[in-house]
């Protein structure tokens, strides 16, 4: 009887002894899992907050139109910095200078412009103008597409890309003779012939031409 105890006592010892190596494996399994999984989401929310605090740069040769949104700042001066649209006259207002013209300068000429204004009443005043929304930029597309109306350009916009964004053209329209007007530095219009069947051919891709603001493209 002694003997038949003692084995069992050695077997209960055994399992006792497995059951304790095999929760510790599973414990290790599962920080392992765990740990490559929580370093990556941190690097990837590092990543994220990196780009969502970028601020918009304009480029510096763009000009400014009506209903472009301008950030204005001016260094420790809250009172005066905002967010602010240009007017349908291409004006802004700000305190303490009140109305100036936007519309057909670049940031950087209206930028200086405000500095020299804000000197008579600031003592060197530092000022940053950013284009935070571009909405002056638009194209114009008529005629016989799903989609008629006024869009924003969104360069390089191609005359298909016009199309295709409008819904495409509709039925019975005369694809052979689409034209584009685009307006002169003498105010007069131009129009530019283009064939949408070649186009989608691939032939004479050169007609596919690049559009720029207040173009209008005409479907008949």
């Amino acid at each position: 009887m002694e003997r038949t105890h003692t084995w069992w006592k050695l077997i209960a010892s055994l399992l006792i002894l497995v059951a304790s190596l095999w929760s510790q494996n599973l414990q290790n399994i599962g920080a392992g899992k765990d740990g490559p999984q929580q370093a990556k989401v941190s690097t990837d929310t590092s990543k994220s907050s990196s780009v969502l605090d970028k601020a918009p740069v304009a480029d510096s040769n763009f000009v400014i139109g009506n209903e472009d949104v301008l950030a204005i700042s001016v260094w420790k001066e809250p009172e005066i910095s905002r967010v602010i649209p240009v007017r349908s006259d291409g004006k802004i207002s700000l305190p303490l200078i009140g109305e100036l013209q936007a519309t057909g300068k670049t940031p950087k000429q209206l930028q200086a412009e405000i500095t020299g204004e804000l000197q008579s009443y600031i003592s060197e005043p530092e000022v940053t103008v950013i284009v935070q929304e571009i909405k002056s930029q638009r194209f114009n597309i008529l005629g016989h597409v799903e989609r008629p109306g006024s869009y924003l350009l969104t360069p390089p916009m191609t005359v298909v890309d016009a199309i295709a964004g409008a819904g495409g053209p509709r039925e019975f329209a005369k694809l052979k003779s689409v034209y584009i007007l685009r307006r002169q530095s003498d105010g007069k219009s131009a129009r530019i012939s283009f064939n949408y069947k070649e186009a989608l051919q691939g032939k004479r891709p050169e007609q596919n031409i690049t559009l720029q603001a207040r173009d209008i493209v005409v479907i008949p």
